[in-house]
C-alpha cells in the first residue's frame, strides 16, 4: 500500500510538472514542518517525552487547468507534538487524509473528495482546518454549488467528517441558500441600502446503538440570517434551532437547542463602532454523539470576546460554552487627527473594547428532577434568558501613536474577570481578577532595519500570581533575532517563580521561512475563535520551516 501511495504521488507530480511545461495548467502548493527536541524539566512540570524528538508537518499540492482543479495534502506526525489532540496515539503516522477534485462551469460547481464549507456564520455548519489548534474536521463526500441567476447562490453537500486518519461514523447532509436582493430586483441595483437573506438546513445521521437510551438517529438544525448594509452601517444577524440531540456534551438530555448572533458596525473615516451579542442554549452539534474536545464538530459558535495577540492579555482566553451562554461586546475606535492636542504631529489611534459573558437561566423541569439529569428534558428556560453567573469579562484600552518618523508605540491596558471553574472545568470556586499592561515600541534605523521592544505585566492575587514578560526583536533584511523572558515572579510558591526564557533566530527569503528557537513554554490554554486546546509545559529546541510555491 505504501509503495502504491508514493508511486501515485510521484506520477501525479510528474504529470503536473509536464503539464506546466506544456502550458496546460497551473501548479501551486505550500509546505510546513514543525520539529521540537524536548528536554526534561521537572521545575516547570514538563512531561517526559520518550522519543525526545517530535514532528508535525504537511504539504499541499494543487493543480488547476481551465474548469478542472484537483489536489491533495500529505501529512506526517512522527510523533505528534505535545499539546495537540492525540488520545491513544490516534494522530501519529503519515498519509494523505485530504484529496479532492472539482469542476466549475459558468454557474455550476461540483467537488468530490475532501472539502471545507461554512453556512452563514457557522451556527449550523462550519468545517475548517486550524493547525494551531490541531483541528481538521473536513467533510469527505460531494458538494454542489449552483448560481441559477444573478444574486442567488445555492449549495448542497453530503459527507462524513475527518477523524484523524479515519472518518466519523455520522453522515452529514446540508443545503444553504443566499439571496442578494439588490442583484435579483432590478429596481434595487443602484440602491445604497443592500439587503442579503440566507437560510440553511443541516442534518446528521448516526445509528442508535446505546444500550440505555432510545436516541434519535436523524438530527436536524436550521438557521435563517439577514445582512443589511447602508453606507457606513452594517448589521449581520443569524438565528439557529436544533432538535433534541442527546450527546456526551449535554449529558444525554432530550432538549432542543437555539442560538442567536447579532453583530452591528458603523464606520467612517477615523471612527468606528462595533456592537454584538450572542445567546446560546444547548447547541453542541457533532457527527458522533460520544465525541469530545474538538473532534467531529459540525458547527462553530463564533466568539463574542476580543481575540488578543499579546501573550499575557491572552493568558486567560475565553472558550465558547455550547451548553449555554449569553455574551455581548462593544468596541469604539477613534483616530485623533494630526496637529491636534491629542493627535500630535502624526495622529493617535485609540480603541476601547468591552466584552462580558454570563450563563443562561436554567429551571428544573419539576421538583424532583435535578437540572441536566441524563435521559430527561434536562431543564426549561425562556429564549434569551440571562443567568447571574459571570463567566468572563474583559475591558481593554489600546493606544497607537507615532512619535516620529522612526518611532512608534502601542500602549494597552486590560482589566479581566475569569471564571476558572467554568472555563477550565475545575471545582476550585475561583474567579481570577487580573490587570495587564503592555508597552510595544518599534524603532526603525532604516526602512529595512528595526528594533522592537515588548514589555508586559500581569497582576493578580489568584491562580499563579503575577507575571512579567520582556521581548526584544531585531530585524534586518531576510533575518530576525529575538530574545524573551516570561517570569512568574508572583507565584505563592517560591520554588515556582520560574523564568520562561526563549531565544530564536529566523531567515526569510521570498515565500520561504525558517526559524530556530530554544527555551521554555509555560503551561496554558490557546484559543482561536472561541475554540481552545491545552498547551503543556515544555523545554527544548523548536524548528519550523515553511514555503509556498
Amino acid at each position: 500500500m505504501k509503495h502504491f501511495l508514493f508511486t501515485s504521488i510521484a506520477i501525479f507530480l510528474f504529470s503536473i510538472y509536464y503539464a506546466q511545461d506544456q502550458n496546460w495548467g497551473q501548479f501551486t502548493g505550500n509546505f510546513q514542518g514543525d520539529f521540537q527536541y524536548y528536554v526534561q524539566d521537572s521545575l516547570i512540570d514538563a512531561p517526559s517525552v520518550p522519543e525526545r524528538f517530535l514532528m508535525n508537518s504537511f504539504a499541499n499540492f494543487n493543480y488547476s487547468a481551465g474548469k478542472f482543479s484537483a489536489g491533495f495534502r500529505y501529512e506526517g506526525y512522527l510523533n505528534t507534538m505535545l499539546g495537540f489532540p492525540n488520545a491513544g496515539n490516534i494522530n501519529d503516522g503519515v498519509g494523505i487524509p485530504y484529496r479532492w477534485a472539482g469542476f466549475a462551469a459558468d454557474n455550476f460547481e461540483i467537488t468530490v473528495g475532501s472539502f471545507y464549507e461554512q453556512f452563514g456564520n457557522g451556527l449550523t455548519l462550519r468545517t475548517y482546518e486550524q493547525k494551531l489548534l490541531g483541528i481538521d474536521n473536513a467533510l469527505d463526500g460531494i458538494r454542489i454549488k449552483f448560481n441559477p441567476t444573478s444574486g442567488i447562490y445555492l449549495k448542497g453537500l453530503v459527507g462524513k467528517q475527518r477523524y484523524y486518519w479515519e472518518k466519523g461514523a455520522g453522515i452529514v447532509r446540508g443545503i444553504d441558500g443566499e439571496f442578494h436582493l439588490n442583484d435579483i430586483i432590478n429596481k434595487w441595483k443602484d440602491n445604497s441600502l443592500r439587503l442579503i437573506l440566507g437560510g440553511s438546513f443541516v442534518s446528521k445521521y448516526q445509528k442508535d446503538d446505546n444500550p440505555i437510551y432510545v436516541l434519535p438517529e436523524n438530527i436536524g438544525a436550521g438557521a435563517g440570517r439577514i445582512a443589511i448594509n447602508y453606507k457606513g452601517f452594517n448589521i449581520n444577524s443569524e438565528y439557529s434551532y436544533k432538535i433534541n440531540d442527546p450527546s456526551a456534551d449535554n449529558n444525554y438530555i432530550y432538549k432542543s437547542g437555539q442560538a442567536l448572533l447579532i453583530n452591528a458596525t458603523y464606520s467612517q473615516k477615523g471612527f468606528g463602532v462595533l456592537l454584538g451579542t450572542k445567546w446560546v442554549d444547548n447547541m453542541s452539534f457533532r457527527s458522533e454523539r460520544d465525541a469530545g474536545l474538538t473532534d467531529l464538530s459540525i458547527n462553530q459558535l463564533p466568539e463574542i470576546t476580543r481575540n488578543h495577540v499579546y501573550s499575557l492579555t491572552a493568558y486567560y482566553p475565553y472558550a465558547t460554552q455550547p451548553t449555554g451562554e449569553w455574551g455581548m461586546q462593544a468596541e469604539v475606535f477613534y483616530n485623533f487627527k494630526r496637529k491636534t492636542p491629542i493627535g500630535g504631529k502624526y495622529g493617535t489611534n485609540v480603541s476601547v473594547n468591552y466584552s462580558r459573558v454570563q450563563g443562561i437561566t436554567k429551571t428544573p423541569i419539576n421538583d424532583t428532577t435535578p437540572i441536566g439529569l441524563a435521559g430527561t428534558s434536562g431543564y426549561t428556560n425562556t429564549f434569551f434568558s440571562i443567568g447571574d453567573s459571570l463567566y468572563f469579562q474583559d475591558i481593554n484600552l489600546e493606544i497607537n501613536k507615532r512619535w516620529g518618523k522612526n518611532l512608534k508605540m502601542l500602549l494597552m491596558y486590560q482589566n479581566l474577570k475569569y471564571n476558572y471553574d467554568i472555563l477550565r472545568g475545575t471545582n476550585e470556586k475561583l474567579i481570577v481578577n487580573a490587570h495587564v499592561a503592555v508597552i510595544d515600541l518599534t524603532y526603525k534605523f532604516k526602512s529595512t532595519i528595526a528594533l522592537r521592544g515588548e514589555f508586559q505585566a500581569l497582576f493578580t492575587d489568584e491562580d499563579k500570581g503575577d507575571w512579567a514578560l520582556a521581548t526584544l526583536e531585531f530585524n534586518i533584511p531576510k533575518w530576525f533575532i529575538n530574545i524573551s523572558d516570561n517570569w512568574n515572579y508572583g507565584n505563592s510558591n517560591p520554588d515556582k517563580r520560574v523564568h520562561y526564557f526563549n531565544t530564536g533566530v529566523g531567515y526569510t527569503s521570498g515565500a520561504s521561512r525558517i526559524q530556530l528557537s530554544y527555551g521554555r513554554q509555560r503551561e496554558g490554554i490557546t484559543c482561536v475563535g472561541g475554540v481552545c486546546r491545552a498547551v503543556p509545559a515544555s523545554n527544548g529546541v523548536f524548528l519550523t520551516i515553511s514555503s509556498t510555491f
